[in-house]
């Protein structure tokens, strides 16, 4: 047998052990986590857009405004006129010295820019937390209802989230006799709190926040700040637990007021203990962020004027679900005190809300969320509707939820 007719037999017996490999690959268990039922219903309205219809999007929080002019022209001059290479681990010095500007403009707050970490979007914020800051097998308390990815994330890391229902008594937020209460029925090592609130909308009280924050440090419990949402307040003003103590972690991102989701960018402010332990995470996990993510995310905050037009328009989409869905037949909601979400009651029509919104998808061609992404337990009677679209597609979505929830 001549050399060619070697390596072709050799060349196809490799083949077909990889093949039969391939077929008997099994995942791992980490991997074994629930899906995030928003990015299915995403798939599912893109179909039928790629079909020729026409979708209402209220699933997904995705602003429909544009990066800010100042951000969209940085990258594109930093991508004609510097190389693109790696940043350091922690972040481009500058957009640090800038987030840490922020603090002090926003919240009136002097935090060393030392502190600040930029990272791949809040979601890269919350995988360098959960690893610098919890063992496998750790307990961490989460709201319930509650942004999905949080338990998901947790689980895939060997830990163990730990639901805490919240209701209207508390306004949907964790108190500190429930947080004190799960502590006690067995160690928690971390809590996680968001205000403005994914999927409800809904914001702590300074003084509430302020009582939670200190009664996790006295019971040893780590404090987590999801702050994706701040500037997105409407009831009130946003206060960040980076004002309560230096030993909070801080996660943030410029996905949601900046209006920066696909750009990938976000940042954490940490204790100065931690800085090193999530610089050495970053520096194996992603090397830098995104080079001109970042040049982006610095000059965005030279759009303020923009963003906050943007917010005005959510302020007006927000009024008008709030008065349109009662006179759909969906009058209960949670309050919504800032982000963009509106966190509807459907019981009055099923009892299934993944297949209320299915139907709602395929015949009304308004894509929302299932309350079951968010809650569990309870989330079988709730929908989320996502107002950060255009008010003339928010106006039409609550037309077509009104003609669809009257025909039955």
């Amino acid at each position: 047998m001549t050399s060619a007719l070697i390596q072709t037999a050799a060349l196809a017996r490799a083949r077909a052990g990889f093949q039969a490999l391939g077929q008997g690959v099994t995942p791992s268990r980490r991997s074994e986590i629930t899906p995030f039922i928003v990015m299915d219903v995403m798939a599912r309205a893109a179909e039928i857009e790629a079909a020729g219809g026409r979708v209402i999007h209220m699933e997904i929080g995705q602003p429909a405004a544009q990066a800010p002019l100042a951000a969209r022209q940085a990258a594109a001059r930093a991508a004609m006129e510097s190389p693109v290479g790696y940043t350091n681990a922690l972040g481009i010095p500058s957009l640090r010295a800038r987030i840490a500007r922020h603090y002090a403009e926003r919240y009136g707050l002097d935090v060393d820019p030392g502190r600040i970490v930029v990272t791949t979007g809040s979601s890269g914020g919350f995988i360098l937390a959960f690893l610098a800051l919890f063992e496998p097998g750790d307990r961490v308390a989460l709201a319930s209802p509650g942004y999905p990815p949080y338990r998901h994330i947790l689980h895939a890391l060997g830990c163990e989230p730990v639901l805490i229902e919240t209701n209207a008594a508390s306004r949907w937020s964790i108190t500190p006799e429930a947080l004190a209460e799960a502590h006690a029925s067995a160690p928690l090592k971390g809590v996680l709190v968001a205000s403005p609130a994914n999927p409800t909308g809904t914001m702590m009280t300074p003084e509430a926040l302020a009582t939670l924050a200190a009664t996790a440090g006295d019971l040893g419990i780590r404090f987590i700040s999801d702050e994706i949402y701040h500037g997105l307040d409407y009831a009130f003003p946003a206060v960040t637990a980076a004002s309560l103590s230096a030993e909070v972690t801080v996660i943030h991102s410029f996905s949601k007021y900046f209006c920066m989701t696909g750009w990938r960018v976000g940042w954490m402010v940490l204790p100065l203990s931690m800085i090193r332990a999530v610089e050495r995470l970053q520096q194996n996990l992603s090397i830098s962020v995104p080079t001109l993510s970042q040049f982006a995310a610095e000059a965005a905050f030279d759009g303020a004027a923009e963003m906050e037009a943007v917010k005005h328009g959510y302020e007006a989409n927000r009024r008008l679900l709030s008065a349109g869905l009662p006179a759909a037949g969906l009058p209960e909601f949670m309050p919504v005190d800032g982000a963009f979400y509106l966190y509807a009651d459907v019981s009055r029509f099923t009892s299934d809300s993944t297949a209320l919104a299915r139907r709602l998808l395929d015949e009304a061609g308004v894509a929302a969320t299932p309350g079951v992404d968010f809650d569990p337990a309870r989330g079988h009677h709730y929908l989320r509707l996502s107002y950060c679209g255009s008010e003339s597609d928010m106006r039409e979505g609550v037309e077509r939820i009104t003609a669809f929830l009257k025909r039955g």
